[in-house]
């Protein structure tokens, strides 16, 4: 039987019998952005919050206006109410963080800082992190009561990721009672794989990170990442070429999803970003999905692609992928969704989607940049 690219890729609970169409389980970091300049010569800094699990829900409810929470672990001073305010600011529901008392100096439950400059040309982007000791480092099992929030409050999708995963042994731990809870209730798991070197460096790297990983996408349904998440992440060769990608040829990506579908039978959609860096400010984008329903599906691809702010861009196309998807819209459909959501948000500063739904269904649909007056 040939697969039939309108078929519904996942069955999802109905809105109607929930309190959330989406929650994140994730880190929330102050972002500190030095605007045009540099870190090492700023004076001055422009804060954002962003985390590689939030960015997806605030996207959710700010863009397409979806019902949204996140769950994560604030350090109770004057960062982490910035940091609540900043939530707030983005409609996403903040009743369901963790709030951890805080020592006065930050020994522990720190809030954590993420200094970001955005590259230009010849100068790449770069990221320095500040998270060790955090809040959400220090969560642990039976923190946050999942039974109420999946069985008595209701959840149409979960979304958590690596990121999470590598901030300490007892998160990973944290993501897996979550996840198994979401499925004890239906509710749709799934999970960004962000690979980060700077996670895993001190904990075993590559290693340990393919090992948590590995038992996690056991518990998922929607598998996302990037060019180079499935090797860094799981081992999963690019066909042709090796672990320095050279080419982004959409054929060698869809081979290596099907050995990660071969790997992991139960995974219902699994996607794929493809960013070919020609410069910071250029960027070859596109996409890739496969459901056992459709096959493989491709977006539409954006050579040469201008970018202002690149951080964020896969979190707005998983955000927008997760849209379509809960929408009741084809894996097709999804992906180009996904595609074009995160190309918009790489047109604007900081690491949250500033992007209308118009905006990006125009431009799913194959609109330009004309000017709309």
């Amino acid at each position: 039987m040939k697969p039939d690219p309108h078929a519904a890729a996942l069955a999802i609970r109905p809105a109607a019998e929930t309190r959330y169409d989406a929650v994140a389980l994730g880190e929330v970091m102050l972002r500190l952005d030095p605007g045009e300049g540099r870190i090492r010569t700023a004076r001055s800094f422009l804060a954002w919050e962003g985390g590689g699990e939030y960015n997806v829900v605030r996207g959710l409810r700010r863009v397409f206006g979806l019902r949204t929470a996140v769950v994560t672990a604030l350090g109770d001073n004057e960062v982490g109410r910035l940091l609540e305010t900043l939530i707030d600011a983005g409609g996403v529901d903040t009743s369901l963080v963790v709030w951890k008392p805080d020592d006065g100096i930050g020994r522990e439950h720190r809030n954590p800082l993420n200094f970001t400059e955005r590259g230009f040309g010849v100068r790449g982007a770069v990221g320095v992190s500040d998270r060790a000791h955090s809040a959400t480092g220090a969560l642990a099992p039976g923190e946050v009561d999942w039974e109420r929030l999946f069985g008595e409050l209701g959840v149409r999708w979960l979304h958590t990721g690596g990121i999470l995963a590598g901030l300490s042994d007892s998160t990973a731990a944290v993501a897996e009672e979550a996840m198994a809870a979401a499925r004890r209730h239906g509710t749709v798991v799934s999970y960004d794989l962000n690979y980060r070197p700077s996670l895993w460096k001190a904990q075993g790297g590559k290693v340990r990170a393919r090992e948590v990983n590995r038992r996690l996408v056991g518990m998922v349904d929607v598998l996302i990442g990037n060019e180079e998440d499935f090797t860094a992440a799981l081992g999963f060769a690019v066909p042709g070429t090796g672990e320095e990608l050279s080419g982004l040829d959409p054929a060698h990506f869809e081979a290596m999803l099907g050995d990660v579908v071969a790997a992991y039978p139960h995974l219902r959609v699994v996607a794929t970003t493809l960013r070919e860096v020609h410069s910071a400010s250029v960027n070859d984008w596109g996409a890739v999905a496969w459901s056992p329903s459709t096959g493989f599906v491709r977006a539409t691809p954006r050579p040469g692609l201008a970018i202002l702010d690149r951080v964020g861009g896969g979190d707005s196309f998983a955000s927008g992928l997760a849209f379509g998807l809960l929408d009741g819209r084809s894996l097709a459909d999804a992906v180009e969704l996904g595609a074009a959501h995160g190309a918009l948000a790489m047109t604007t500063p900081g690491d949250t989607s500033m992007a209308s739904r118009a905006e990006v269904e125009r431009l799913a649909a194959g609109g330009g940049a004309r000017v709309i007056r």
